[in-house]
């Protein structure tokens, strides 16, 4: 148990995201009188403080009562972030306070300093923007977020390699983005909105009636503005009936075109849902990238974590995509399944070795809420973060020696060993559609069950949300009440 006692401020949500970092399972508890502190357990106690001199911030940290670590931070005013604001300004100071404190007491290490957030590369572009050099960039991310050297040149690089597909930026331009949430089976770590395609199978035509409509309707609201790229996602797309796909990829050439979209992916993510006809008909409907994510190689974790297939199978879905002709593949991998350990990501390597896939993303195993593994992770061996960190530095090896880049990144809450999940791909193979969804530069328009619309306004640098329900039932019956909600905002 860890108790939080903040004086001068309110920012508890950012406080215990970073604590959260250093303490990944542990309950806190925030407390409004320090009387409520019983004197056992931790207590974090950080107290901001306005004088003629500037801001200063004292990080206390108590253990059964007795003082572990005292820090002290000052002229919180004068901190060079990417934003010149004096509020954002005091949350850093007070997070690098607290970071440095707990960095003391803790066996933790945190490569991502005091980041909490997902999409870090955003605070490169925006420092580019301003026109700093890469030396002061870095200087930034170092000193002031206190990210380690390698992951701040990282998220360097990846923003470099980023911006010859975001800028200019448009703000006529936008990305279609349509959720097909039937898998075949809910995965143990899954936490998206997903429904069984055994079990909801006689909603599946219905779903797609729904779906070919708001997307219709979406391409009424986007009149005079132009689609860019289009990526298809779930769930699962390729566990419905091929029909019903081939009948949706047709409704977005009908209504939005061929000329525009210069790029449209597929999920094909199950290789229990692959089959010849089914990829024919990607390849037929212009569909130029595809994934295959076997996740791990090895056939016992697949049986643990709920795949109902085999590293074979994936290995014959992936040589039949090839001879249709799909040349762009993209393969998920997750690092830190349950009971998997450095050899069994060696495994798993030297497999995907032999397919050279142009794209790999690697994922680091994040506990959701809402997944199966975050009631039952008791019944399973998590390794220590020394060792997911040396399972990640496996796959970097391996990217580097397969000649894959680094090309976006993100971070998730809960995320295993605070590390970050990060997309490669061979040179000029990069999937446009990540990049601007991950770096919200661009508007992204989403149909269906659990998508949702983000909205850019390139002259604010800001996003506006609209989602769509979670609930397959909901979405039936409540299509307009989505596509009404998109028009007020896009009109």
């Amino acid at each position: 148990m860890i108790y939080v006692y903040l004086k001068g401020h309110d920012f508890e949500y950012d406080v215990r995201e970073l604590i959260k970092v250093f303490f990944f399972n542990e309950d806190i508890v925030f407390i409004h009188n320090e009387e409520e502190y019983t004197g056992n357990n931790i207590l974090l106690k950080n107290v901001l403080t306005y004088n003629k001199y500037g801001i200063s911030s004292t990080t206390m940290i108590y253990m059964d009562n007795k003082l572990l670590s005292k820090n002290s931070i000052t002229n919180i005013q004068d901190i060079k972030i990417e934003k010149d604001d004096l509020k954002k300004k005091i949350k850093v100071g007070i997070k690098q306070n607290i970071y440095d404190s707990l960095i003391e007491i803790s066996e933790t290490s945190a490569p991502w300093g005091i980041l909490t957030g997902i999409r870090p590369v955003k605070i490169v572009h925006t420092l580019l923007d301003k026109g700093l050099d890469e030396e002061e960039i870095f200087s930034i991310l170092n000193n002031q977020y206190k990210l380690f050297k390698d992951k701040a040149k990282l998220i360097i690089d990846i923003c470099k390699r980023q911006r010859k597909y975001i800028y200019p930026l448009d703000e006529n331009r936008f990305s279609l983005y349509v959720s097909i949430p039937f898998c075949p089976t809910r995965c143990l770590y899954c936490s998206f909105p997903t429904c069984s395609v055994s079990k909801y199978d006689d909603f599946v035509d219905e779903y797609t009636d729904r779906l070919v409509y708001e997307i219709n309707q979406i391409s009424d609201i986007m009149k005079g503005k132009t689609i860019s790229t289009v990526y298809i996602g779930g769930g699962t797309p390729t566990a419905i009936p091929m029909k019903n796909l081939d009948r949706i990829i047709k409704s977005i050439y009908e209504y939005f075109g061929y000329d525009n979209i210069v790029e449209i992916t597929v999920e094909a993510g199950r290789p229990d849902t692959i089959y010849r006809g089914m990829l024919e008909m990607l390849k037929k409907n212009n569909v130029g990238r595809i994934s295959i994510n076997p996740q791990t190689m090895n056939d016992n974790t697949l049986k643990l974590i709920g795949r109902e297939h085999c590293s074979k199978d994936i290995v014959k879905s992936y040589y039949l995509a090839r001879e249709i002709g799909f040349d762009v593949i993209n393969m998920d991998l997750i690092v830190g399944l349950p009971s998997e350990g450095i050899n069994d990501i060696k495994n798993t390597l030297k497999e995907i070795e032999k397919l050279d896939p142009e794209n790999l993303t690697i994922h680091t195993l994040s506990v959701k809420r809402g997944s199966k593994f975050r009631s039952t992770m008791d019944k399973y061996k998590i390794k220590s973060q020394r060792i997911i960190d040396e399972m990640l530095e496996n796959t970097r090896e391996f990217a580097k020696y397969m000649n894959l880049q680094p090309y976006y990144l993100y971070r998730q809450k809960q995320i295993l060993g605070n590390m970050e999940n990060i997309g490669y791909a061979k040179e000029g193979k990069e999937c446009i559609y990540n990049i601007m969804m991950m770096e919200e530069k661009e508007t992204v328009v989403a149909a269906g069950m659990g998508g949702v619309s983000k909205i850019f306004y390139p002259k604010e640098n800001r996003i506006e949300r609209i989602p769509n329900v979670k609930s397959l039932k909901e979405y039936l019956g409540r299509t307009e009440e989505m596509i009404e909600r998109k028009r007020n905002l896009l009109s």
